[in-house]
């Protein structure tokens, strides 16, 4: 059994799933071919011997048919006429030879039986035509009469013999054949139970190998997603994609909680640097960019970047399109958090990113998370600040969407106002209360010397109302909220085009 375990350990997902699907062919292949073998017996050989019995009868029958219409037909007696006659003749050739004349399927008695019947017939033919002339010339013997009425009895006695062996070898097969029937229950149980067994292995070697695994990755992402980082490594047998996914992982949780430990230090001593030269505008440049970097605090190195396409890669070559299209979404994250270093960027690709991400987060919620998006301006000819939905987008999701159990619906809509640029990301989540909201605005109004909760909205939304007042003259953010109905976020940018 150890040996089987780690054959299967070694098998890629793709042939797992086939060796599974094999198996439960096989087994219901089985049950079919039994059940055929089970429809065999009670059909064809049962019906075999019924029908035996049936011809033999039949043979009996015809040959007393034959004698009435032939006593009848020579004495002039009752209705037999010649149409009558000839008719009572052919009914008896037929039942006769309605036996085929098989050693294989008769045996010896039925055989050697059925072939003195079948030579006696025609000698008995010849002998009955013969009266049946003379009768019609009116030169009857007496004697040739008679000897056609013994060789009727003669007949009917060998079909009756007929009648009887058959009847007796049909009783030996049923008894024969009874204690199969018997075992039959038997057999189905105990086929049904091996089966099972099978199957409910190769399933239970299916969920090891495969459901327990993504389950703990689950799990360890959604204390990942609370920024629990520093949680111990993800432990698997797999050798195969999964194995393969569950190590880089590890490294990449590894890598990123260190990321961030290292960022969170540089921010205390920004923080600290920032109260003692407030009025120093060189170090508030400084401080816009650790914040803006402090955005990208879940980056992870090149290295998993490079890993998550081989993974892509191979998910494309197995087959798994989903699990593809995920890792792919997810590297456009990396490459733009990565290689975007300016302040502005496309609309279009702000937007673009933002569906990556709202992706990633539907694969995690299913159907508890709807996303939208209304643009009514030229995403491919405006300009807006670099990594500015995404924060929102994540509140959204972790503040307003995940404590629900039904979810609910993200949306962002992008509208020309005259000069400006008006963008609405705006949630049907669980929403906050008078106190939490007021909190929320005198913060945002009170710019960097009052600083947010971050338990209650992250980072985020703070750097973007800090980065959009910085930038811009008459730039703004403010947020309306309603507990139990959603959360709105309203960005006031001017209209920058590429054209500007």
């Amino acid at each position: 059994m150890d040996k089987i375990r780690n054959f299967w350990e070694t098998l890629t997902i793709k042939n797992k799933i086939a060796v599974f699907t094999i198996s439960v062919f096989v087994a219901l292949s089985l049950s079919v071919l039994f059940d055929a073998w089970v429809v065999k017996l009670f059909t064809k050989d049962f019906n075999d011997i019924m029908e035996d019995n049936s011809r033999g009868g039949e043979i009996v029958n015809a040959i007393k048919r034959e004698t009435d219409a032939f006593d009848e037909y020579i004495r002039g007696t009752g209705s037999t006429d010649q149409e009558a006659w000839e008719k009572s003749v052919e009914a008896t050739r037929e039942a006769i030879y309605a036996v085929p004349l098989d050693y294989t399927h008769l045996g010896d008695s039925r055989f050697a039986v059925l072939q003195s019947l079948q030579s006696a017939y025609e000698v008995y033919c010849s002998k009955r035509n013969q009266v049946i002339t003379d009768y019609k010339s009116e030169n009857i013997y007496v004697d040739k009469l008679y000897d056609v009425y013994n060789m009727q009895s003669y007949l009917a006695a060998y079909a009756q013999r007929f009648v009887d062996v058959t009847m007796q070898e049909g009783n030996e097969s049923y008894r024969t054949m009874l204690p199969v029937v018997a075992r039959v229950p038997f057999i189905t149980a105990a086929l049904s139970i091996v089966l099972f067994f099978v199957i409910f292995q190769i399933s239970q070697m299916l969920n090891s190998s495969v459901t327990k695994p993504v389950l703990k990755l689950a799990n360890a992402s959604r204390r990942i997603a609370n920024n629990d980082f520093f949680i111990d490594d993800v432990v698997v047998d797999n050798k195969d994609e999964l194995g393969q996914m569950v190590s880089a992982f590890n490294k990449m949780k590894f890598a990123t909680g260190e990321y961030i430990k290292a960022m969170e230090e540089k921010r205390e001593a920004l923080d600290q640097l920032h109260v003692q030269e407030l009025e120093n505008l060189e170090i508030e440049k400084q401080m816009e960019t650790m914040n803006l970097e402090l955005l990208k605090s879940q980056i992870n190195p090149h290295f998993l970047f490079n890993t998550l396409n081989v993974i892509a890669g191979t998910a494309n070559l197995e087959g798994a399109q989903t699990t593809e299209q995920m890792i792919e979404a997810l590297s456009s994250l990396f490459r733009y958090n990565l290689k975007t270093q300016a302040k502005e960027s496309l609309l279009a690709q702000e937007l673009k990113i933002s569906r990556d991400y709202m992706y990633l987060q539907k694969m995690r919620f299913g159907d508890r998370v709807q996303f939208d998006i209304e643009c009514d301006v030229d995403e491919n000819k405006v300009i807006v600040p670099t990594f500015t939905f995404q924060p929102l987008l994540e509140n959204a999701i972790i503040h307003g969407i995940s404590p629900r159990v039904e979810g609910g619906k993200v949306q962002i809509n992008v509208k020309q106002q005259e000069d400006k640029l008006l963008i609405e990301v705006s949630d049907t989540g669980a929403g906050m209360d008078e106190e939490t909201l007021l909190r929320i605005r005198a913060g945002l109004e009170g710019g960097e010397d009052t600083p947010l909760d971050a338990d209650i909205v992250g980072i985020g939304l703070g750097n973007i109302n800090r980065r959009i007042k910085g930038m811009y003259e008459g730039g703004s953010l403010s947020i309306n909220s309603t507990l139990g109905e959603g959360t709105t976020i309203l960005m006031t940018l001017p209209l920058h085009r590429v054209d500007d």
